[in-house]
């Protein structure tokens, strides 16, 4: 009976205290981080993208760095944007002026070029990039007269 109980009271007298970090500090060793500016690095489709000068936190201690959710989501835009500059893509911009110009809203030329629903949206809002292949597909609807009315008639 006596090793019975031990074994419950044993389990639960062990506690463990939180430590509790301010918002500054390093998730790693605990040392108030720094606001710092330099390149970093994001992959877009699968290829590693510098963004110069992109704002974060950074350890002067181990060198850890942290993204602020704003700083992070501002960092993958910027990275999606020089992509799209790089391999001469249509900008956000762009892409919705075209989409204005069709008298189209996102669901409509999303079911026209066969995507989902939301996939627009995210083009346009720099949140994804387009392929290539659908780079091409638009400039052909902005370039091309009747290329809109070809896709209507096959449209899914």
């Amino acid at each position: 009976m006596r090793d019975r109980s031990r074994r419950k009271n044993k389990g639960s007298s062990v506690r463990r205290r939180a430590i509790v970090l301010p918002d500054d500090a390093c998730p790693s060793c605990g040392t108030m981080m720094e606001d710092k500016r330099r390149k970093l690095s994001l992959p877009v489709n699968g290829e590693e993208v510098a963004v110069p000068r992109a704002p974060h936190l950074r350890c002067p201690g181990c060198d850890e760095v942290v993204l602020r959710f704003e700083d992070a989501r501002k960092l993958q835009e910027r990275a999606i944007e020089i992509y799209r500059e790089k391999y001469g893509l249509l900008g956000a911009d762009e892409i919705r002026a075209l989409r204005g110009r069709l008298g189209l809203n996102q669901g409509a030329l999303a079911q026209l070029l066969r995507l989902g629903k939301n996939t627009i949206s995210r083009w346009e809002k720099g949140r994804n990039v387009q392929t290539s292949a659908m780079d091409v597909l638009l400039r052909l609807i902005r370039d091309v007269p009747g290329a809109l009315e070809y896709l209507r008639s096959h449209a899914a």
